[in-house]
C-alpha cells in the first residue's frame, strides 16, 4: 500500500490540473488579466528570447486619445496598447511585464534600429520609405488622413481648402508629407496635442493627420473642434520591428489573425477606439519577406 500512495497522489494532482485547464485557468495576473502559457519557440529566435525574458519593450504614443494615451495612473491605454498586449500574450508575457516607451513619429525608426524597443505599435503607417530601414507586421487597421478645425469653422470642407494655408501636423509623419504635396504650408510640432493651441490661437487653420487620431482629439475636447471632409489618403497601420526579422514578423501576423478569429481584436477595439468610432473588419495582413 505504501508504494501505491504516490501514484494515487499523482493521479489526484493530474485530475486537478486537468480540471483547471478545462475551466480555462491559465494563470491570472495581478491585474486580473490572463497571459497564455509560455509557448516553445525555436532557439535563437526573437520570440524565444522574449518569452525566456518574460518581458518586452513596446514603443507607443502617449498623447493620442483612443489609441495611445497616458491615463491617471500613469499607464498608456488605447487600441494600440491593446494590440501590443495581444502580441505579448502570444509570447506568454503578462501585461504588467510590458515596458512602455513613448514613441513619437520622428523616433520610431531609430528606436527599432537601435534596439531600444522590441516593437512599435503607434499609429504607424506602413510605407516604402520606412520599409527601407524597418519591417512591418500587419496591417491591423486602415485609417485615412483627414482635417480637424475649430467647431465654428465652416470655410474648410476638404483638403482643397488647405492649399496655401498653415496646417499643423507632426515632424516625420506621412500626413506632414502629404500636406506639402497638396500645397498646404506644414506647421510642424512633435505631438498632435501640441497642434491644438496653434489651432485655438489662429496660427494654423487646421490640424491634419489620420481620422482616428483627430476623432480622439475632438472627443477629448468636446464642443471645441470638429473633423471635416472625407479621408483623402489610405494609412495602413502596421507593427514596426527590426529589419529582416521574418520569423518574428510572421509570428506577429499569425497572432493578429488569431485575434481576428477569436474576437479579442474586436473586443480591444470596442473597449477603446470603438467608444467613438464604429467597428470595421481588419484588413488582411501582408506576407512577411
Amino acid at each position: 500500500m505504501k508504494k501505491r500512495m504516490p501514484l494515487i497522489a499523482l493521479a489526484a494532482a493530474s485530475v486537478l490540473a486537468l480540471a483547471a485547464c478545462a475551466s480555462g485557468d491559465t494563470g491570472s495576473t495581478d491585474s486580473g488579466e490572463s497571459a497564455a502559457p509560455a509557448p516553445t519557440f525555436a532557439e535563437g529566435t526573437t520570440m524565444a528570447a522574449l518569452a525566456d525574458a518574460g518581458t518586452m519593450t513596446v514603443g507607443t504614443k502617449f498623447d493620442q486619445p483612443l489609441f495611445g494615451l497616458i491615463n491617471l495612473d500613469g499607464e498608456p491605454e488605447g487600441f494600440d496598447v491593446e494590440i501590443a498586449k495581444i502580441i505579448a500574450n502570444g509570447l506568454g508575457i503578462a501585461p504588467e511585464n510590458i515596458q512602455w516607451k513613448e514613441a513619437v513619429s520622428a523616433n520610431r525608426e531609430p528606436f527599432i534600429e537601435n534596439g531600444e524597443v522590441d516593437i512599435v505599435v503607434a499609429t504607424y503607417t506602413i510605407n516604402d520609405k520606412r520599409k527601407e530601414v524597418v519591417d512591418f507586421a500587419g496591417p491591423y487597421y486602415l485609417a485615412g488622413q483627414s482635417i480637424l478645425v475649430l467647431a465654428d469653422n465652416d470655410t474648410i470642407k476638404s483638403e482643397d481648402d488647405l492649399v496655401g494655408q498653415n496646417v499643423c501636423s507632426v515632424t516625420g509623419s506621412t500626413p506632414a508629407q502629404k500636406l506639402a504635396e497638396i500645397g498646404a504650408i506644414p506647421f510642424l510640432t512633435d505631438t498632435y496635442t501640441n497642434c491644438l493651441e496653434p489651432l485655438r490661437s489662429g496660427d494654423v487653420v487646421a490640424v491634419s493627420t489620420d481620422n482616428v487620431i483627430l476623432a480622439g482629439l475632438a472627443a477629448q475636447n468636446e464642443g471645441e473642434f470638429k473633423v471635416v471632409g472625407k479621408p483623402f489618403t489610405e494609412e495602413p497601420y502596421g507593427i514596426g520591428l527590426k529589419k529582416d526579422d521574418t520569423e518574428f514578423c510572421t509570428f506577429i501576423n499569425e497572432t493578429l489573425e488569431a485575434a481576428y478569429a477569436d474576437g479579442s481584436y474586436e473586443e480591444a477595439w470596442n473597449s477603446t477606439a470603438g467608444t467613438v468610432l464604429p467597428y470595421v473588419d481588419p484588413p488582411a495582413v501582408e506576407p512577411c519577406s
